[in-house]
This record gives structure tokens, sequence and C-alpha cells, in this order.
């Protein structure tokens, strides 16, 4: 199967997205024709390398090897800090490549490290996860979690490339997979009518992991980010729709200490949250309310959400990075593949909007 490539032009960086089955045995040449030229680090956590380390190495060759913990509890500066430890020691320098072998936390982790060791040093994600693939590794937000809130610390930091090949998918936990499929939902949502749409009609194909479809919504959901990233690097305008659900599925993570919920399912619950909120405004018809309910409903089950406070969710939501001048932007679906975003949701609505999709008082 032919790979496909999705340009990503930004304002600091433009760099390809590659997507094709099989695409790993050609890394070391895209590394190269990427730019890099000096030693390269392959930083990874134990569980992932022992999965993927031996195609890994023997597709890029020599490189050496970091291995750190994983998980949304090590999204840490404390994680980042043991990448130093290890770069320092090999006494990498200013021509090193830093290749990110794993999915959403690793990326953010590692994307971090690179951007901030010696000043920044070249990246490459090397998605593992469908989560990562589709969405973490794209666009050059890296950074870690703070014990107040996800995604607090960081900085935008675009990679040189990016390879995903679906392949890696096959040693994937089924309910990570389907934690990622989440994640492609929110671009139909957003953007593509058509991609929702394909979700629904050829989910038995997509969970059975056939190579065309999952080759066709990984490459999908790459262009529709890639699209929205070259439009808004910085996340000044645009871009906020990216958040479509992720301002309540952070609270939801936040709020169980990220040891719950897989990141989509967090977010599938934040999408239902807007898609009420949405509704109760007279902004989203309720067939189009139905259509996202079920189709989350056929990637589930969810964990419960009954034992979460709402007034405390929507505390946590307070803190969220996408407060500005102490407002909270919400971004609202109006139809399956169109969003408004709005700034004016009171803790009232929240609340009851949180009730309705599971949550306690």
């Amino acid at each position: 199967m032919k790979a496909t490539v999705v340009p990503v032009r930004t304002s600091s960086k433009p760099y390809n997205v590659h997507v094709g089955t099989g695409i790993l045995k050609q890394l070391n040449d895209l590394i190269s024709k990427a730019g890099a030229t000096g030693r390269r680090f392959v930083v990874s956590s134990h569980k992932v390398w022992e999965a993927h380390g031996p195609t890994i190495s023997k597709a890029i060759g020599r490189a050496d090897n970091i291995l750190v913990p994983d998980g949304e509890r090590a999204k840490t500066v404390k994680t980042v800090g043991t990448i130093y430890d290890a770069l320092i020691q090999a006494q990498a320098d200013r021509t090193a490549t830093i290749i990110a072998v794993g999915g959403g936390v690793i990326g953010d982790v590692v994307g971090f490290a690179a951007a901030t060791y010696l000043r920044g040093v070249r990246l490459v994600h090397v998605p593992t996860t469908l989560l990562a693939q589709v969405d973490s590794s794209i666009g050059g937000k890296v950074g870690v979690n703070h014990r107040l809130g996800k995604n607090l610390i960081g900085a935008f930091y675009q990679p040189s490339i990016v390879v995903s090949d679906p392949v890696v998918l096959g040693t994937l936990p089924r309910r990570e997979f389907r934690s990622g499929l989440y994640e492609v939902v929110k671009y139909g949502m957003i953007r593509d009518p058509e991609l929702f749409q394909r979700l629904h009609s050829n989910l038995s194909d997509i969970l059975s992991l056939d190579p065309i479809e999952l080759a066709h919504i990984i490459s999908t959901s790459c262009r529709i980010k890639a699209s929205v990233v070259s439009e808004d690097e910085y996340e000044g305008n645009v871009r906020r729709i990216l958040n479509f659900g992720h301002t309540a599925g952070h609270a939801i993570e936040a709020a169980t200490r990220y040891r719950r919920f897989r990141h989509g399912e967090a977010i599938a619950y934040g999408m239902l949250l807007v898609a009420d909120l949405a509704a109760r405004r007279g902004l989203l018809k309720q067939a189009n309310q139905e259509a996202l309910a079920e189709l989350i409903t056929e990637l589930g089950p969810l964990p419960s959400i009954k034992d979460l406070s709402a007034k405390s969710l929507v505390e946590i939501m307070g803190r969220d990075k996408k407060v500005l001048k102490g407002r909270l932007h919400v971004v609202l679906p109006t139809r399956i593949g169109k969003t408004v975003i709005v700034n004016d949701i009171t803790p009232k609505e929240l609340k009851q909007s949180l009730r309705v999709v599971g949550t306690a008082p």
C-alpha cells in the first residue's frame, strides 16, 4: 500500500507526516531526508520498547536508547529530568536528533525535552498508538502535567518529521485502540461529516484493524489537524476547535488523578457535554446530538462518572489553560462538521450538562 504524505506548513517549521503500512522499514532514510545529521537518541517506554524495540532498532541502525516511565502519571517534569540526565551524560550536542517512540504521553514529554535541551534539538515522532497517530504527534504541542491541571507546563515545538505505521496498532490493547477512535470522532465533528459517517458505517472493519480503513482514518485526521495547525500554529483562534470536548475531558482526567480513564474516554464525555450544552442553547439539532451519542456508545463502554461531582469538575475547569481573562472558552457543535467557540458558558450550565452525562451534583 502506497504511503500518504501529509504536509504541515507552520510559520515556525514545515514538515511532513508519513502514513503507510510497513513504513517503519524506511524510518532511517526518512529521518535522514528530514535533515538529521548528528547522533540519534531514541526515547521510549519500557512497555513500548518491548513491543517495538527490535523493529525500531533494525530500522534506525545505530542510536542511543533512553527508556522512561509512561502514562499520564509519569507526564511530569521529573520524567523530563530523566531524559536530560541521559542526554547530558551521553554528551549530546545541538546536532542531536531525539526520536520519540510511543503514545501521546511519550510524545509530549520527549517533545518538551527536545524543545528545551540546549534550547532545542531536532525532534522526530514515531507514534505507536492511534491517539498519537491521529492527534498528539502533529501540531507541536509538547509539555507535562501539573498536580493542579493537565498540560499547564509546555511549549509549541514542531517536529522535523512524523512517521506513522498502522502496523504497530496491532499490539495495542483493545481499550487503548478504542480510546484513539474518540479523537477521530472529534475530527468528524469539527470538520468532516464524511469521516464521521465512515466511522459509523465501517466500524466493524476499523475495529478489525483493516489496513485500508486505518490508513484512511489516520491520514484524514492528519490532514484536518495539519490544515488547522497551518492556519493557526499558536492557538490564537481557529486552532481552539481542536479542543472540542477537551475542557471537561481534562477535568475528568485530573479529578481521577489520571488513573481511571484513557484520554479518549474522558474526551468522549467532554463531547457529550458540549453537545448537550449546544442543544440546550438551540445551536445543535437533536438528530445530530443523538448521532454523536450513538457513535460514542458503539465505541464504548465508557467508565462511569457517577461518583464525580459536577461542582468539583467545574472548579477544575476554571483552572483550564483555555481560561482567558477569567472566561472559559468552549467549543460547541452546531452540526456534524461545524462548531462555534463561545466564552459565556455559565457554571450553572456546565453543572446541568455534567449531570445529564452522568455525574453526581
